[in-house]
């Protein structure tokens, strides 16, 4: 049986089992597509999630449905990968690189944040957009992509109260077009605001009996830090950053040029790294708040839970000291592209796992698809409804992950690095000409230790099989044309 207990301060402590959903009150919500709910954090690891940082999100949404094991971003830096979760498609098509519109030469070239995205013509035709045309309420609620100045709503969104400025506290929010501040008392705590910015949009939706789509995304766990609200900046004092045995890797002899110049980390910059953690771990606490507070909203009317799809992920990923990189993403290691997923919802087995490859190019094919309404050709992701139900048979066997390299807000060429990700290994190729392979096969070397592109590992694929995947993925788009289309490209043998 469901149990649901609403405390006093703005948190709602959510306690649950799995076993049954009882609604509580108010009217039914009278349609029939079911409504979907998108949470993404920002920066946050895979391994930030579990159910000692976040019980609520665990109990409520992992424990009653399914997580996805290997979920990947493409371009694992904030804005590229928001534009690739609006559109369907890889940075190399979206043409958003960057978290600013000021890296390329020609400052005039589209070519990175908020003014990139609008700039390529991307902003007209989205997932809001699409689920908008299909009858849905839409609504954003948090960051919508860096640097993002707009006076009004996008095209597609009927409900937006979009970040425009600021972090936890002290920031700017256009409301619907009208510019609102929030101050530093604990009632403008963002995690919080978005929380009941969200629920009111839930009950707006439900009273006019029209199915709905939120886009939540809070700030957490992005710095700067601290980011925690006080009742949970104590939750885990003390707490250390994960030690995988690739922190403070000793051995970088076989890594690209910009690890091997870089020296071991000292005690200043662990215990950094440690301080850092526990303060992102404290502010997933209310995000953990905000999920229990969505859940019972949705449970107090009739049928509505039932009826509606949560997803929560992140944008991309963050290093903690892994190959002596004390705090960097947008690399090729897991640590930057492997991102937390779990989705329930309607005919999503409790509990269940999948080792399937997940990209962020599937999140708009896999909304049209379960709301009914049309997917664009120009998608290069594939719906991952199939996954959910239980249905998949074959499904792609590698991925795409690409960036553009930068440090200190100036591009490094020779950081610029594509690379495929199959089941089982990684291959990577830097534009300055430094290559990098790893086994990630059940037993081997998942935390990337040992770099076997000049090696003899029998286990790795021939390169060249993986070079010339590699060159169709880099071309590859979901209208075809000329280029050979993501979907074959992803599958091919």
């Amino acid at each position: 049986m469901l149990v649901l207990a609403a405390g006093v301060a703005i948190a709602l402590a959510v306690s649950m089992s799995v076993t049954a959903i009882h609604s509580q009150s108010g009217g039914a919500q009278a349609v029939s597509q079911p409504n979907i709910i998108y949470i993404v954090t920002d920066d946050m690891r895979y391994d930030d999630f579990n159910a000692r940082y976040m019980p609520k999100t665990s109990s409520l949404l992992a424990d009653r449905g399914m997580t996805f094991e290997k979920a990947f971003v493409s371009t694992a830096w904030c804005c590229p990968s928001r534009a690739t979760t609006m559109r369907g498609q890889y940075a190399h098509n979206t043409g958003v690189w960057y978290i600013a519109n000021s890296y390329d030469p020609d400052p005039g070239v589209p070519d990175g944040g908020w003014k990139g995205y609008k700039g390529n013509g991307l902003q007209d035709d989205t997932v809001a957009t699409r689920l908008d045309a299909a009858g849905y309420r839409t609504g954003l609620f948090g960051k919508y992509l860096n640097n993002y100045g707009g006076t009004g709503a996008p095209r597609g969104w009927d409900d937006w109260f979009a970040f425009r400025g600021g972090a936890y506290y002290d920031y700017y929010v256009n409301d619907n077009g009208t510019r609102r501040h929030f101050g530093e008392t604990a009632s403008d705590y963002s995690t919080d605001v978005l929380s009941r910015e969200t629920r009111q949009f839930v009950g707006a939706s439900v009273t006019a009996s029209k199915p709905f789509f939120a886009y939540v995304a809070p700030f957490a766990p992005h710095y700067p830090y601290p980011g925690a609200v006080p009742r949970h900046e104590h939750d885990f004092d003390g707490e250390k950053a994960p030690r995988l045995p690739s922190f403070n890797e000793g051995d970088v002899s076989d890594k690209p040029p910009w690890i091997r110049s870089r020296p071991r980390l000292g005690f200043i910059e662990t215990a950094t790294i440690n301080q850092q953690h526990e303060d992102r771990v404290e502010s997933l606490r209310s995000v953990d708040d905000l999920v229990g507070a969505v859940v019972e909203k949705l449970n107090r009317y009739p049928g509505v839970l039932e009826n509606t799809y949560i997803v929560f992920t992140s944008d991309n990923g963050w290093h903690l000291g892994e190959h002596r990189i004390p705090g960097e993403k947008n690399r090729p290691y897991e640590e930057d592209h492997r991102v937390p997923l779990v989705v329930a919802g309607p005919g999503i087995a409790a509990g269940s796992t999948t080792t399937k490859l997940a990209l962020n190019t599937d999140y708009l094919p896999t909304f049209t698809d379960l709301a009914g309404a049309r997917t664009p050709a120009y998608a290069d992701g594939r719906s991952l409804r199939p996954v959910l139900e239980g249905s998949a048979t074959a499904w792609r066997t590698a991925i795409l992950l690409e960036g553009l390299g930068f440090q200190a807000g100036i591009p490094k060429v020779e950081r610029n690095y594509d690379a495929i990700r199959t089941t089982t290994g990684k291959y990577v190729e830097y534009e300055g000409g430094f290559r990098e392979a790893y086994n990630l096969a059940p037993g081997a070397d998942p935390y990337e230790m040992t770099n076997v592109y000049n090696g003899a590992n029998p286990t790795v694929p021939p390169l060249s099989d993986l070079d010339r995947r590699l060159d169709e993925l880099k071309r590859c788009a979901g209208r075809g044309r000329t280029a050979p289309s993501c979907k074959v490209a992803e599958n091919a043998p």
